[in-house]
């Protein structure tokens, strides 16, 4: 509460000498210095874009004349002009009006919280009180009094740095190709037939390998190959004859390779080699998937018993069952399978680096996304993910990156345009409606930012949502939100310090400070002047004079802007004086 000074009381005696004819009204004038006036908080401040203000009253005792209508008007005054906080109209018993009525012998109380836009020009100023009172058609102005200052706009520091999302290349330097053929053997057999190496699967195989051997980029991972045996027969028959037929593959198929000249056929274990002399996993899967009238009772069979010798002999005595097997099943188990590995290796990162430049368009469009990482020149990015979107007219990632890109460069009409473009492909995707928040929140449209934002959360949360969501909530002062939000985000930022520094009001915990000095430390770039800005206030807060110099120092070392700043921030209100920060904001 502020004290009534000298020149106050002369202003109430002078009006008084003039309110001779006033009767009731020259009493409340003359008593009003007995009216108690407070402010919370005791000097104003900004938050959300604006600044809210609690102003409370009392009354004393046979003060509130029974007929009187009192209206209050706070007022913030500065050198820029004036704006006016919502008025109060108060009565007394017997008025006849319908306003808050104050008791002339009990006297009262009221409050009003009212709330007004921000400027810039609001940060030197005074928080006034203009009190009329009238009786009828009589009225008389009470000396207008200062009940705080204003405006501390600490919130006003919060940088714009959006996060917006860029879309992932799928790019694989090196991928795989497989390429396979089965041999089949006549029972008992193991030699290769010559209708085999001619038959269409073998060829195809052949060609594959010649195809590859004349390739560059084509690399020989090596050969698998499997041979079996029919599970029917005796086990020790099996055993050779299944190993005979990878014995007889192998070298089969290593002639070829030398043929097609494929040097690291020479290397050792090439080959993957396997035998299995009864192919009861084969046989299984063929009678599952076969239309043999009693393939359940030979699967139970199967289930049944493990010892192959069993097993055949169970499935033998299902003698009208069993012809149909050797005839169809059997022949189908008696092979061996090759399987040829390649690993295709793409462009080098310099290579692609060139191409991207030269000859985009010999590019797909995953050599292009990932081209696009090897630079660092926005302007090469952005011509690289044209092109993508040239390729393909539907994609997501290329659209949405050449917004990404625009957005970098702050050209914010065709980062939307184009963010547009990816929207209509997949309206619900979180990436492209993040960055169309970005968009909006850096054309001030905070309302649309956070519309995009959330439509982005309930698609997919991530880092960059949740921190541009903890933004918004920090201008619309709702700190202890942002603070959740900046926390998921698992980002330290200033924006994050800010917020912690600011949930001070809701939290009086002094712990907060230290909290705030925290992230700031915790902070990449630590080249950002407002860093130490808001170290230096914290230091006032903290009434750390060699907080706030030290600080303040390097900040305006950083920023000479912060100079003029701080000469009019209420932060370093109580210091406007000392020589040393004098000295310093000079």
């Amino acid at each position: 509460m502020k004290k009534t000074n000298v020149s106050f009381l002369a202003s109430i005696l002078l009006t008084a000498v003039f309110l001779t004819s006033c009767g009731g009204l020259n009493k409340m004038v003359k008593l009003a210095p007995d009216v108690k006036y407070s402010v919370t908080p005791e000097i104003l401040e900004m938050h959300g874009d604006s600044v809210k203000m609690t102003l409370k009253g009392s009354f004393p005792t046979k003060y509130f004349n029974k007929k009187a209508i009192l209206t209050v008007t706070p007022v913030l005054k500065y050198e820029a002009g004036e704006t006016t906080f919502e008025t109060k109209t108060l009565q007394g018993e017997d008025a006849q009006a319908n306003n808050q009525v104050i008791s002339f012998v009990a006297g009262g109380s009221f409050d009003l919280t009212s709330t007004i836009p921000y400027s810039e020009d609001m940060k030197i100023s005074d928080l006034e009180l203009r009190v009329k009172a009238s009786i009828k058609d009589k009225s008389v102005d009470v000396p207008t009094q200062k009940v705080a200052d204003g405006v501390i706009a600490t919130a006003g520091l919060i940088e714009k740095d959006p996060k917006s999302i860029k879309a992932d290349d799928k790019f694989v330097r090196v991928t795989t190709q497989t390429k396979g053929a089965d041999i089949h053997f006549i029972i008992n057999k193991a030699n290769i037939r010559n209708s085999e190496i001619k038959a269409e699967d073998m060829a195809a195989l052949k060609d594959f390998v010649k195809e590859a051997s004349e390739k560059s980029d084509y690399e020989f991972k090596g050969v698998d190959l499997l041979a079996y045996a029919s599970p029917d027969g005796a086990i020790d028959l099996n055993t050779k004859l299944s190993a005979n037929r990878l014995k007889n593959t192998e070298n089969f198929f290593g002639k070829q390779l030398k043929k097609d000249k494929v040097e690291a056929a020479k290397e050792e274990n090439f080959f993957n080699t396997k035998s299995t002399p009864e192919d009861w996993d084969g046989f299984q899967k063929l009678m599952q998937n076969s239309d043999i009238q009693d393939k359940d009772l030979i699967l139970r069979v199967l289930s049944m018993y493990s010892d192959p010798v069993v097993r055949e002999k169970e499935i033998k005595n299902i003698s009208a069952a069993y012809t149909i097997i050797a005839d169809k099943i059997l022949p189908q188990l008696r092979r061996s399978q090759l399987k040829v590995n390649i690993a295709i290796v793409g462009y080098s990162d310099s290579v692609l680096t060139e191409l991207s430049n030269t000859n985009p368009d010999t590019l797909n469009i995953e050599e292009l996304m990932y081209a696009a990482t090897l630079t660092q020149d926005i302007d090469k990015q952005l011509n690289i993910y044209k092109t993508v979107v040239k390729k393909d007219s539907v994609c997501v990632r290329g659209y949405n990156n050449v917004g990404y890109v625009y957005i970098k460069q702050n050209k914010l009409d065709e980062a939307k345009a184009a963010l547009e473009e990816a929207k209509k492909t997949d309206p619900n995707n979180a990436m492209v409606l993040n960055n169309l928040g970005v968009v909006a929140y850096l054309n001030n449209d905070l309302e649309a930012a956070e519309e995009y934002y959330n439509a982005a959360a309930g698609a997919k949360q991530g880092n960059e949502i949740s921190y541009n969501q903890a933004i918004i909530s920090v201008k619309k002062g709702d700190y202890e939100n942002a603070l959740q939000l900046f926390a998921s985000s698992k980002y330290n930022t200033f924006n994050f310090a800010l917020a912690k520094f600011l949930n001070f009001k809701n939290t009086q915990n002094a712990d907060t400070y230290e909290a705030s000095m925290g992230i700031l430390k915790k902070i990449d770039n630590q080249d950002d002047a407002l860093i130490y800005y808001l170290k230096a206030i914290i230091g006032a807060h903290q009434q750390n004079a060699d907080l706030i110099y030290n600080n303040l120092r390097t900040a305006i070392d950083k920023d000479a802007s912060l100079s003029g700043k701080a000469k009019t921030d209420i932060e370093f209100a109580k210091y406007f004086e000392d020589e040393t920060f004098k000295s310093i904001v000079q």
